[in-house]
């Protein structure tokens, strides 16, 4: 499992939504779940100034923007359930 890390409005998350759903048709074995960092103070705190972010939930470890397709399927392929 892996959540989108981003807020609404953020011209940048949906860039990177769109590139995670590109990938899908290269890997189709993940589940992204969008999260608002704003709902959660801790969150904000941590990731406020890297949105959008890729969190792996299971390790914590995650993936800050800028990023490309390439860096998404390399990510997944690291750091899969």
């Amino acid at each position: 499992m892996y959540y989108l890390l981003g807020t609404q409005g953020c011209h940048l998350c949906e860039i990177a939504e769109h590139l995670l759903n590109e990938c899908r048709a290269i890997r189709t074995d993940f589940s992204i779940k969008p999260i608002d960092i704003a709902e959660q103070t801790q969150w904000q705190a941590d990731y406020d100034t890297l949105i959008p972010v890729l969190l792996h939930v299971k390790t914590n470890k995650f993936l800050n923007w800028p990023f490309t397709q390439n860096d998404i399927i390399t990510f997944l392929e690291n750091y899969h359930d």
